[in-house]
């Protein structure tokens, strides 16, 4: 019988989670190298800068818009929208500041590299209000030669540094495709695990119920027929020892075609519905048992594997509650279905059966809920086969 479930399944596999941090197309060491250098260039380029007077103020605003642009790199997670406005408003209102007070050739880069970010973490509304207030401050400064710096940036310049914004932008609705799509196939991921955690449990429901079917009966008999020869080796009944040991070791030869039968079901290149029936019904002895109505036709090895189950079940119960019994099977290929009935009359020798599980017709049911088809069971009312037993498995096309 194949193994109740391989050694590493899909679901003992852990599931894959990508990082914010390494999601495509957003490198944070690529923004902090970027950050560092227009710091570097300010640094270098922006006068005066000192610690008392004009040079003070121009220091402070200069680590104001420092602090604005290293902020840049704080998780999204962490901060707040109302925040974030409040924090780029105040950083657009210090780079224009800078711009007013300072002279230099890079002054203007804060306001720049500010706003595009005002496009990546505010949505586009708040985003387009924002850039579009810190071209006009920034423009209105160099136009109006509110700094000492105007000669060296052009007043136009001053107003396209609210243009990153759509950089900002259109680089935010990607990454939000880049979640979007990385939250599917987490979904995706999540439902296979689910789906190969449930295929397993059917799998062992499935191979459970096989073990039953080819032990539990034949078993039980075995069981049956051997404690009835001890108890009789104390009368002195040599006869009906005998009589019990050969029940049991016929018992064990027909345990023995059940497995085989099971191994063949339960294998992948099983036979077709119809030569596998017909042999199955040969090696029980009933060759001539078969009718078959309708156009033959292949059908799902899920199909096969669980029909043939039923018919030796049925089989099987026969065999125990019905010995003598004529047994009748017929399989009906319709437009819409297909349906296995097996019948056999009542016995024509004495029972000796002893108590089933009642595992038998459980398993059939499940077997049959599967296929989503439907399982009738009970006594035969009418001629000739009153007073036997009849089940009908109709699986759907």
């Amino acid at each position: 019988m194949p193994a109740a479930e391989p050694a590493s399944s899909p679901a003992s596999v852990p599931p894959h989670r990508v990082e914010p941090r390494s999601m495509p197309g957003r490198d944070p060491r690529m923004q902090w190298v970027l950050t560092l250098a227009v710091i570097g260039a300010g640094i270098l380029t922006i006068r005066p800068m000192g610690f008392s007077g004009w040079g003070l103020a121009v220091a402070v605003l200069f680590v104001l818009n420092c602090l604005a642009l290293l902020a840049r790199g704080l998780p999204e997670a962490r901060v707040t929208e109302r925040v974030a406005v409040v924090w780029l408003s105040l950083g657009i209102v210090a780079s224009a500041a800078l711009i007013a007070t300072g002279r230099g050739g890079s002054t203007y880069l804060f306001a720049f590299f500010l706003a595009g970010h005002v496009g990546y973490r505010l949505r586009t509304r708040p985003a387009v209000v924002l850039a579009l207030s810190c071209s006009l401050l920034c423009g209105a400064v160099l136009y109006f030669h509110l700094g000492p710096g105007h000669h060296l940036v052009p007043w136009e310049i001053g107003l396209a540094t609210g243009v990153p914004v759509l950089v900002g932008i259109a680089n935010r609705s990607h990454h939000q495709a880049v979640r979007s799509a990385l939250s599917a196939a987490e979904s995706a991921e999540s439902a296979a695990r689910a789906e190969a955690q449930a295929a397993v449990l059917t799998e062992r429901s499935r191979i459970a119920r096989d073990v039953h079917d080819v032990l539990a009966h034949s078993l039980a008999g075995i069981n049956m027929q051997l404690e009835l020869a001890d108890a009789l080796l104390d009368t002195g009944d040599l006869e009906k020892v005998r009589e019990a040991n050969g029940k049991a070791h016929s018992l064990v030869k027909e345990s023995l075609k059940q497995a085989q039968w099971t191994v063949h079901t339960l294998r992948e290149d099983s036979l077709p519905l119809l030569e596998s029936l017909t042999a199955m019904l040969a090696s029980s002895g009933h060759r001539d048992a078969l009718t078959v109505t309708g156009t033959v036709r292949e059908v799902p090895a899920q199909v096969t594997q669980n029909l043939l189950r039923i018919a030796q079940e049925a089989l099987t119960n026969a065999a125990r509650h019905a010995p003598g019994g004529d047994v009748g099977v017929e399989l009906t290929f319709a437009a819409s279905s297909t349906t296995l009935r097996i019948r056999n009359r009542a016995a024509t020798r004495p029972v000796d059966a002893g108590v089933g599980s009642g595992m038998g017709l459980i398993g059939m049911r499940e077997r049959v809920a599967l296929l989503n088809g439907t399982l009738t069971t009970g006594p035969v009312t009418e001629e000739p086969d009153q007073g036997g037993w009849q089940v009908e498995a109709v699986i759907p096309q």
